[in-house]
């Protein structure tokens, strides 16, 4: 199964995405108009889709070096069609910019006149779009001869069905898990006659282990007059587990096959007596199945109890009416003890290996499944070479027929949709126990083109952070602190499995076959010289280059690049769509090169000593993330910012040199996230009325006779987060301010003033009569 999870989700869903690319008006009409071939992008269109079609087949054979080789292939072609059509996109933006359109409707109206350079550019993309066509073309006719067949149903071998008795050697560290579930269920004084309590947690941690516990339990046993187990897995059939529940119940087998009739045989047992139920490893996520399957269930007495084991906090949320609970990984000395207990080794009489495996167990990282496979795999074997070697191997390494825990895990991964599995995999750039925030994964996600526009009109921020919430639901993600999240360490190596050959990331100074790599992170040392980058020359598709830091207190190190990395590596990945070069302090220019990198999205120099921004940077039109926090030298930006019409983040806090916005910038409709804090801005730019998109904004600085006023914070209606208003002194007429209309901006959650007496909610609603004293008449026409 687990070559079979690779291919589906960074190609079917790219797919997807170009497809419904090529089939948008906008896009129609700009061949059109054009002069690019319609017929050619329509057959480009067609063939792709032939291709997806015969996807699952590929998936399901690709243990064949033959069908590996052309499902490898086929996914560099289909990025390759990203980026081509990435290209034409840029073109069409650029020459928006330029007034070549003779029209603000640029995809309204032909154009009667297309100068020689861009005839010549639309003559090169027809030839390319042929050349990818050809490509395309040889796939489809290499399909027959590999025996692929079209829509071939993928499914996961079946696993073995849990069961209640108990089969674990020792249960450890599950002593309070077990406690307080076991009050839980000794409860008879709920409202609802029938409790159902959800136990969550990741795969292999230990959900079944501890629901067996609970189930067996002497106590538990004199406590519900019946008892029931039925493990629901992947594949859902309310009959299968109605029907396992009724015989249950009743000791007989059951012939019946008909839904209704096995429900009301089984409300009818359960009438009047107090039951437990457990209900293992349920995926099934529509609320209604659910609502069906425990209808029965209300004919029992008060007291009874459904005990369910899933993956999913969604599914959890809807089946609960007492609190979930949430089951987390062992310590290290209990896997520790798990492992040893499957291995059949007596640490005392064996102390090499108990050295060896506490180190083992650490792998672990609490995941009781995993102890338990490394420990049955070095059962009863007391040699030290052999553990060792397990020590310094891959979980992910093991023999597919000797470990459960490919499986398990990637069960999670497998029942993701496709437009999950894109963002998950791209996680794997990112290095085990690495923290990260939801805004660091959200704005790289954009920039990486895997979130879609949403047809309901919500942001694509919104869209990300949906499915980033998803992520955590499924526990593929763990929250770590109060705002930061992490990955388990199995579960990063999962995405790392999964993303082979197209995700790498250098943590030190090992070899690294980089040549179909798509995406890069590299750990950022203190001298990173030229020769290290040395690899990149062999890959031109580059899309990520992400410089990172595990040390917490990076951004109070000093880090240095080769000038030649700036100068002659960069500007040759023409496909970059992410770009850190943050905290390198010595980056203090940019070169005018930087322009080739029509593609980019997502360009980080915060903690740098950048000092101006070449005027080129605003030649890039994709771009959507500028990060420039902490940039303490950066004196002055370009005057056609503007230029950048995708830009929708611009952060500046801490640029403590920075002065003024450019006059444009009223031009940014499309920004969405800005920050100043810490700067020295006297006054926002005149008409930032006009930045209707703003979502975040750090900082008002209310202009005086030549700046903004700020009434305008009243045409920006989306604003949320965290606002500090500066320099109400400027306001003259305080009527002004009840034109803010900040009580109605239902997102913004705190609004401050650094040099006022005061700082308050808005949605605390507060009247100027609560204000404290000494406040201006401004500020108290802000809180009506």
């Amino acid at each position: 199964m687990a070559g079979a999870l690779i291919g589906e989700a960074l190609i079917s869903a790219s797919i997807e995405v170009i497809c419904d690319r090529i089939a948008s008006r906008e896009f129609v009409d700009l061949f059109r108009h054009k002069k690019l071939d319609q017929p050619l992008l329509d057959k480009l269109r067609r063939t792709l889709l032939t291709l997806n079609a015969f996807l699952d087949d590929a998936e399901k054979q690709i243990e064949k070096p033959t069908v590996r080789e052309w499902l490898d292939d086929l996914k560099h072609a289909v990025f390759d069609a990203e980026d081509l059509l990435d290209e034409i996109n840029y073109e069409d933006l650029r020459c928006k910019l330029k007034g070549d359109a003779q029209t603000d409707n640029f995809t309204s109206k032909v154009c009667t006149f297309l100068p020689t350079s861009r005839n010549k550019f639309y003559r090169r993309m027809n030839a390319k779009i042929q050349e990818l066509l050809q490509r395309l073309e040889n796939f489809v006719q290499l399909k027959g001869a590999l025996g692929l067949r079209e829509n071939v149903g993928r499914k996961v071998a079946p696993r073995t069905p849990t069961t209640s008795l108990v089969h674990e050697p020792c249960v450890y560290g599950r002593d309070e898990a077990k406690q307080n579930l076991l009050e839980v269920l000794f409860d008879d004084a709920s409202e609802e006659n029938v409790s159902v309590i959800p136990i969550v947690g990741m795969g292999g941690v230990g959900k079944t282990t501890l629901a067996r516990m609970l189930y067996n339990d002497n106590k538990v046993k004199e406590h519900f007059t019946l008892k029931a187990w039925a493990c629901v897995s992947e594949d859902y059939d309310a009959i299968r587990v109605t029907k396992t529940l009724l015989e249950s119940v009743t000791s007989k087998p059951c012939k019946k096959t008909d839904l209704n009739l096995l429900q009301v045989e089984l409300s009818e047992e359960l009438r009047g007596k107090k039951f437990l139920f457990v209900l293992d490893d349920l995926w099934n996520e529509k609320y209604t199945d659910w609502n069906y399957l425990q209808t029965p269930f209300t004919s029992g007495a008060r007291g009874s109890k459904v005990l369910v084991t899933t993956r999913n906090t969604n599914i959890a949320s809807f089946m609960q009416n007492v609190p979930i609970q949430t089951l987390e990984p062992l310590s290290h000395e209990d896997c520790w003890f798990l492992l040893a207990k499957h291995a059949n080794v007596n640490s005392s009489s064996h102390p090499t290996l108990e050295e060896i495996g506490k180190k083992i167990a650490r792998k672990c990282n609490g995941l009781p499944l995993a102890a338990q496979t490394l420990g049955g795999l070095l059962r009863s074997r007391l040699d030290s070479e052999v553990w060792n070697r397990v020590l310094n191997s891959s979980i992910w390494d093991l023999p597919y027929e000797k470990s459960d825990i490919l499986p398990a895990l990637g069960l999670s991964y497998h029942y993701l949709p496709a437009k999950l599995k894109r963002c998950f995999i791209y996680c794997s750039i990112f290095p085990k126990d690495y923290e990260f925030k939801i805004e660091d994964i959200v704005f790289l996600w954009m920039a990486e083109g895997l979130i879609p526009q949403a047809e309901n009109g919500d942001s694509m921020e919104e869209v990300a952070k949906g499915y980033f919430d998803e992520l955590l639901s499924r526990s593929l993600f763990q929250t770590s602190g109060k705002s930061s999240f992490v990955m388990h360490d199995l579960i990063n190596d999962l995405a790392v499995f999964m993303s082979k050959g197209f995700c790498s990331r250098w943590e030190g100074r090992e070899s690294h076959e980089v040549e179909r790599v798509r995406h890069l992170s590299y750990a950022r040392e203190e001298l990173d010289v030229a020769v290290k980058f040395e690899p990149l020359k062999e890959t031109m598709r580059l899309r990520t280059f992400l410089s990172i830091s595990l040390n917490p207190y990076y951004r109070y190190e000093r880090y240095y690049v080769s000038k030649k990395v700036l100068h002659n590596l960069l500007p040759s990945l023409t496909c970059l769509r992410v770009l850190s070069l943050s905290c390198y302090t010595n980056v203090t220019e940019l070169p005018d090169s930087i322009k080739k990198l029509i593609h980019l999205r997502y360009f980080d120099l915060s903690n740098t000593e950048i000092e101006t921004l070449p005027s080129v940077l605003c030649s890039l039109y994709n771009l959507q993330t500028l990060l420039l926090s902490n940039c303490s030298r950066l004196v002055e930006l370009p005057a056609d910012l503007r230029k950048l019409i995708n830009l929708q983040k611009l952060m500046l806090g801490g640029c403590y040199s920075l002065t003024k916005l450019p006059e444009d910038m009223w031009e940014l409709i499309n920004l969405h996230h800005l920050d100043v804090s810490g700067t020295k801005i006297a006054e926002m730019p005149m008409q930032m009325s006009t930045l209707k998109s703003l979502r975040t904004l750090s900082d008002f600085i209310v202009g005086k006779s030549t700046g903004s006023t700020i009434g305008e914070l009243g045409e920006l209606p989306h604003l949320g987060g965290k606002l500090s208003i500066l320099q109400l002194r400027n306001v003259v007429d305080a009527r002004d301010a009840l034109q803010a209309n900040l009580k109605d901006k239902k997102d913004l959650k705190e609004v401050g003033g650094m040099g006022t007496k005061w700082k308050w909610r808005c949605r605390l609603s507060l009247s100027p009569g609560a204000l404290p004293m000494g406040v201006s008449e401004a500020e108290r026409k802000l809180a009506l």
